[in-house]
């Protein structure tokens, strides 16, 4: 009785199951300086999309020629318009780009093996679905 409640616990804990390694991202994405890189990135992306010219488009849109000065109206100009204070706000939140991905990357991270649990245990319940399903091809009385 006693080697039996001794031994039990050492036997699940040897179970397949348990000794696979938790998945995680890999090292890349978790390591600081690739979100930095990201960062950086968006915020180029970011200067990038604000300097499309749009002023044609406009005007286009309005059903009339565009004028000299909205020829080179961009996006940048229209945002100023709503809020004069528009690129100190922007730099502001592209600076708090890089720590809330590195934020990101550690909760997924973190997070990362008990969804892959779940989402093993619902394709198990899947294929036990699927397989109490009726036989379409077995003939009917």
């Amino acid at each position: 009785m006693r080697k039996t409640l001794i031994l039990l616990p050492l036997l699940l804990a040897a179970s397949p199951a348990l000794a696979q390694p938790a998945p995680q991202l890999p090292p890349e994405l978790t390591d600081p300086a690739t979100a930095d890189k990201l960062a950086g990135a968006m915020q180029a992306l970011s200067q990038a999309f604000l300097n499309v010219r749009i002023g044609e488009v406009k005007a286009a849109l309005e059903g009339r020629p565009a004028t000299g000065a909205e020829r080179n109206m961009t996006v940048r100009d229209m945002a100023r318009r709503d809020d004069p204070d528009f690129d100190r706000h922007m730099q502001q939140r592209m600076a708090n780009v890089a720590p809330v991905m590195r934020q990101s990357m550690n909760a997924l991270n973190t997070a990362l093996p008990e969804m892959m649990r779940s989402l093993h245990e619902a394709q198990k319940s899947l294929e036990r679905a699927v397989a109490n399903m009726p036989d379409p091809t077995y003939p009917r009385r």
